[in-house]
Order: C-alpha cells, then sequence, then structure tokens
C-alpha cells in the first residue's frame, strides 16, 4: 500500500475529524471564486459599458480577498496540524520514518484541498449569478442574468488556490521537523499556567483607547492635536493606541477582572462556575492577540461597510442638495431654450412641475475679508436677485424667503462645513465692476442653493435694487430651470438634451448625479458588504475553530464531572457563560472602535449615520450571535460525546 492510498484512506474513515478544515476551505473558494466571477461576468460588463472603475474596483477587492483568504486557510490549517499532533507522534513512536509520516500529510492537504477546489468552484458558479443580480440592483441597473461558468475565473481560482493548498501541504509536511515526541504528545497541555496580571497595565489599557477616542472625536481642522502631530502622523497615533490598548485590554484588564471574580465566594462556588472561570483565566492572555486581531478587524470592517451604506443610503438628499433642480443650463441662444422646451413639454414619461428662466450676473469678488483660508483672494459668484430667489425657494417648497435692502446680501452655499467654509455673516466683499467695485455685507447664511452647482458658481443673493444696479455694468446670463416628474429615472430624456446643448451651456441634471452615485455608491455598499461579511465569518469562524481545539482538551475534565455527579444541563450552562465572555469581548471592543469612528466619520462629512449604523451593528451582531450558538452546541458535543 502507497502513503497516497493511505493518505485517501484516512480521510476517508477519518472524516469527521477533517470536516472543519474541509468545510472552511470550501468556504474561503466558494467567496473567491464568486468574486471572481464578478469581474468577468459578461453581464456586468455589458450593463456598465465595460466601466474600468468596476473593473479597477474589482480587481483591487480580489487581491485583498484573496490576501485574507490565504491568511484564513492558514490559521485553520494550524488547528487542523495541532490537533493531529499526537496522531503524528503515535505514527513516530511506532517506527515511521519523518519523512514518510511528511509525505502523507502533504498527500492528505493536497487531497482535500483539490477536492475542495472542485466543490467550491461548483457552488461558487451557482452563487455568482445571484451576487450578479444584487449588485445590478443596488447599482441602479436593470439586466437579466444567465448561467454561464467563467473560464477565466476558473483559471484564476485554480491558480490561486494550489499556489495556498502547495503552502499549507508543506507546512503539515513541516510539522514532524519542528517538534519532539514529548511536545507531540503534550500538545494540549501547553500554555496551561495562569497568567499574571498588573493594575497599571490594565488601567494603561483604558488610557489609551481612551485617548485613542478622543483624538478621532476632535475638530481635525481647530485641534491643537490634530496641528501639532500633522495630518498624516495623527490617524497612525489614534491606530496604535486603540490597536496597543485592545491588546492590553484582553491580555491584562480581562485577566485582572476574572481574578477581582474569584474573590466573590459566593458566585464563585456555585455550581461549576469554578471551572468556566479557571478555563478562561487560563487561557484568556493565550487568546489576547487573536481577540485583538478579532476585535480590529470587526471594527475596520464595520467602519467601511458603515461609511459605504451611508453614501449609499444618503445619495438621494447628496444629490438633491447639489442638484436642486431636475435640469438645468445656460441659455446660449432662443433656438436652443425653444427646442430644449418644447423635448421636456413632449415627453409623456415626465410632467414640468415648473419652468423659469431666471436672470444671473457671473462676478468676480475680492475675498481677502472672508475670513476663512482659500488659496486666492478672488472668487468668482453667481449673483441672482431676492426676488428670484424667493420665487425658486417657493418653486422648491422650502419654506423659505429673504428681504434684503440696499447693499445686504445672502450667500448660498450647499457644501457649508463648519471650521471650514468661509464665515460670511458680517463679512464684506467687493464685486468687480467694469467701472467701480460694489461692497457688499452678508447679513444671512442658507446651508443650500436653488441653482444647480454644476451650472452656477458658489450663489449669492442681492436685493432687487441692487441687481438692477449691478445688470446695467454687467450682462445677465439667463439660466434656464427645471423641474419634473420622475427625475430619478429620466434616463432617455435626458439623453436626448445632452445631445443638442452645448459644453459652453454647462448642462446639469439630477438624473446624471444620481445614476452616477448610486452606481458608485452601489458598487462600494457592496464591495464592503460582501467583503464584510467574508471578514465577520472568518473571524467568527476562527473563534469557532479555536473554541473547538479546546474543547478537545477539555474533554477528560467534563468526563470527571461527569462521574462525580454533575448533570449535563449545569455543563451546558457552564459552557454557554464561557464561550459567551470569548464572543462578547471582541464583539463588543470591535462595535465602540467602529462607533467612534464613524462618529468621527460623521462629524467630518457633516451628515447623520445613526441608520446605517444601526443597521450594520445589528447585522453584525446577529452573525455573532449565530457562531456563538453553533459554537455552544458543538463544545457541548465534544465534551460529553461518550467512547
Amino acid at each position: 500500500m502507497t502513503l497516497f492510498s493511505i493518505a485517501k484512506k484516512n480521510i476517508v474513515q477519518n472524516f469527521n475529524n477533517y470536516f472543519l478544515y474541509f468545510a472552511s476551505m470550501i468556504f474561503s473558494i466558494v467567496i473567491y471564486f464568486t468574486f471572481v466571477s464578478l469581474k468577468y461576468d459578461t453581464t456586468i460588463q455589458a450593463t456598465s459599458d465595460g466601466s474600468p472603475k468596476i473593473s479597477s474596483v474589482f480587481s483591487g477587492a480580489a487581491f485583498v480577498l484573496m490576501i485574507f483568504v490565504a491568511i484564513f486557510i492558514w490559521y485553520s490549517n494550524s488547528f487542523f496540524t495541532r490537533k493531529r499532533k499526537k496522531e503524528v507522534g503515535l505514527y513516530s513512536l511506532l517506527g515511521v520514518r519523518k519523512k514518510q509520516i511528511g509525505r502523507m500529510l502533504f498527500y492528505e492537504n493536497f487531497i482535500m484541498g483539490i477536492l475542495a477546489l472542485v466543490i467550491g468552484i461548483l457552488i461558487g458558479s451557482v452563487l455568482s449569478k445571484f451576487f450578479v443580480s444584487i449588485l445590478m440592483k443596488v447599482m441602479g441597473y436593470e439586466a437579466i442574468t444567465n448561467f454561464s461558468i467563467s473560464s477565466e475565473a476558473v483559471i484564476n481560482t485554480v491558480l490561486v488556490f494550489v499556489v495556498i493548498t502547495l503552502i499549507t501541504s508543506f507546512q503539515g509536511y513541516r510539522l514532524i521537523y519542528r517538534f519532539k515526541l514529548i511536545d507531540l504528545f503534550q500538545a494540549d497541555k501547553e500554555g496551561e499556567q495562569e497568567p499574571k496580571a498588573s493594575m497599571m497595565v490594565a488601567l494603561l489599557s483604558l488610557i489609551l483607547i481612551g485617548a485613542g477616542y478622543w483624538i478621532a472625536l476632535q475638530n481635525f481642522i481647530e485641534s491643537n492635536v490634530w496641528r501639532s502631530l500633522g495630518f498624516a502622523i495623527t490617524p497612525m497615533v489614534i491606530l496604535v493606541t486603540v490597536i496597543l490598548g485592545t491588546y492590553l485590554l484582553f491580555s491584562t484588564l480581562t485577566v485582572y477582572l476574572l481574578k477581582m471574580s474569584r474573590k466573590n465566594k459566593k458566585n464563585y462556588w456555585k455550581g461549576i462556575n469554578i471551572i468556566g472561570t479557571s478555563q478562561l483565566l487560563y487561557r484568556i492572555k493565550g487568546n489576547a492577540r487573536t481577540l485583538t486581531i478579532i476585535a480590529v478587524l470587526g471594527a475596520t470592517t464595520l467602519t467601511a461597510v458603515g461609511t459605504a451604506y451611508s453614501l449609499y443610503y444618503n445619495n438621494r438628499s447628496s444629490v438633491e442638495t447639489i442638484n436642486p433642480n431636475s435640469m438645468m443650463f445656460i441659455a446660449t441662444d432662443k433656438n436652443l431654450t425653444k427646442l430644449v422646451e418644447d423635448i421636456v413639454s413632449n415627453n409623456k414619461d415626465h410632467n414640468v412641475v415648473y419652468h423659469e428662466s431666471i436672470p444671473t450676473l457671473q462676478l468676480d469678488a475680492d475675498i481677502t475679508n472672508l475670513k476663512d483660508k482659500f488659496s486666492n483672494d478672488e472668487e468668482k459668484y453667481t449673483i441672482i436677485s431676492n426676488s428670484h430667489f424667493n420665487e425658486l425657494a417657493k418653486a422648491q417648497e422650502r419654506n423659505d424667503f429673504l428681504s434684503l435692502k440696499a447693499n445686504e446680501a445672502a450667500a448660498l452655499d450647499a457644501v457649508y462645513m463648519e471650521g471650514m467654509s468661509p464665515k460670511y455673516v458680517g463679512a464684506t466683499i467687493s464685486l468687480k465692476l467694469n467701472g467701480s467695485d460694489e461692497k457688499i455685507t452678508f447679513t444671512n447664511l442658507k446651508k443650500y442653493s436653488v441653482l444647480n452647482l454644476y451650472t452656477a458658481y458658489t450663489s449669492l443673493v442681492v436685493s432687487d435694487e441692487l441687481f438692477t444696479k449691478l445688470e446695467k455694468e454687467a450682462s445677465p446670463t439667463y439660466m434656464e430651470v427645471y423641474n419634473i416628474t420622475n427625475e430619478d429615472d429620466a434616463e432617455q430624456l435626458t439623453k436626448n438634451i445632452q445631445s443638442i446643448v452645448p459644453d459652453e451651456a454647462a448642462f446639469s441634471s439630477f438624473y446624471v448625479n444620481y445614476a452616477s452615485g448610486l452606481e458608485s455608491s452601489g458598487l462600494l455598499i457592496f464591495m464592503g458588504g460582501f467583503l464584510g461579511l467574508v471578514f465577520l465569518a472568518a473571524t467568527g469562524s476562527i473563534i469557532y475553530f479555536k473554541q473547538l481545539t479546546e474543547a478537545n482538551s477539555d474533554k477528560g475534565r467534563y468526563e470527571i464531572l461527569n462521574k462525580i455527579g454533575v448533570n449535563k444541563k449545569e455543563v451546558r450552562k457552564s459552557i454557554a457563560k464561557q464561550i459567551l465572555f470569548v464572543f462578547a469581548l471582541p464583539l463588543l471592543a470591535g462595535s465602540a472602535h467602529s462607533i467612534v469612528a464613524l462618529t468621527a466619520l460623521s462629524k467630518l462629512l457633516q451628515t447623520n449615520l445613526v441608520i446605517p449604523v444601526v443597521i450594520c451593528m445589528g447585522v453584525y451582531t446577529c452573525i455573532y450571535i449565530v457562531y456563538y450558538f453553533l459554537t455552544v452546541n458543538a463544545y457541548y458535543k465534544i465534551v460529553t460525546k461518550t467512547n
């Protein structure tokens, strides 16, 4: 019998022991193949007209996913090989040469890798069509997907996972050369020493995390910390303090709290709490690095997904901010204006809500008196009269009006940001005319505009009398403003108008920006959600594997408890408490980190992220709850299983 045939026989007869590792490999292959299939999918390429943006995003994300999957498989394989150290030791004790044992382990891993590759590609081929439909939906496209298997995706996946399988197979091959025989038989007893805890280090962990949070929540424009450290260095400082603080939190503060709980004799000696507390205490320090990685990765994933979802969720409101009108362009000649009016009025799919022809003035201004950090002393503005502002504001149902007199003015800044934008109210600027300059004083600031930003510059509203005076020295530019029904579904109408409007008319459309934003934010939310689910599922699996590895080590202890009369209900309760502690630590820490990061981001973007954050947190928590119950059930079955 050859070593290859022995390896196959081992897999068949001991498949229960191989299942976890085999399942993790299939999971990784399914995810990677599904993702790569999307990159090469003909439906996506045809619908998006071969957009290079989509292709580049998929390429970058595929590389990140490949690295993560490789690490995940490596991590899973390390658990699997540790579980087999006794088996390897037994082979050595029976006189089998190390070279032969190594080759056998290599063959076993390679066979499982090839089988997982075939199964993963088959499952991924089915799932890829489902994900194509989701991607088309979130990007605002309507497309019918046809079932097909991309040969490029198959080749890409095979190459990547053959390399990963070869590497992990060599890792198993080297197993017998890294340990002495006694180490292989006592692998489960490694790290079984009570850790020490320092009150000072425990406090330091809280100080580091608190400092990172405090810096992150500062206004980076006005904060002295951000200025002194620099905008490039400060984010790194935040990352280092939070990550280091998290590691010390898990390795020291939790040890300190567990030791403190032992002093509560009433609770400590209740039931078999002594067993759960002791096992947590002895192992928490060894698990600190893994829990830190999971917490940081979870926080990063939540922040990325929350940011992507907020962009998608707020896409319409963001577009309405920069395009308060469905369409707007500069009237370069009367024939163009009449032609566009005919196209819009004759379109049966959209009704005209309002159509206004607004006279404006395009003037340069000396803005040295504005208290801001502009690089230039001059700025170009679009000037409209008080009456036309009120007219448009009423048409747009803003329930707002102005009553300006003499040289009073109001600024319309739709992208106003506190601490970054000029402090308009009370400031005076000079409008540059052919003959002389005209000074105006800002008495109002409106954090919106009634004109589309692409067609008009930053807008200023002046009194009717001042506008009439300025109009005599500067030729007015007429803006054609339309609002129509179903503006977010005006693709054909927009294309018809774009085909006849010259570039100098500076045509702007709600639909163009809405569709572009939907495509970009939809792509981001799909990527973020897809990768986020993969990362969270993988981190949950890592905890799952680690707990089951410890369950096999603890089996003897629970057999003793069973013999002395401890019932299974008490055992399950103890296991549930013990595993809850392990799952809750990274969940709470990761959630706290992401909440702070998203709060800081919401301040920077000056937008409300409450709903996106709550949804992301809910999904994140649900995934961990599922893994928690799966782990409790699997752990319980292992320790109560009788031989």
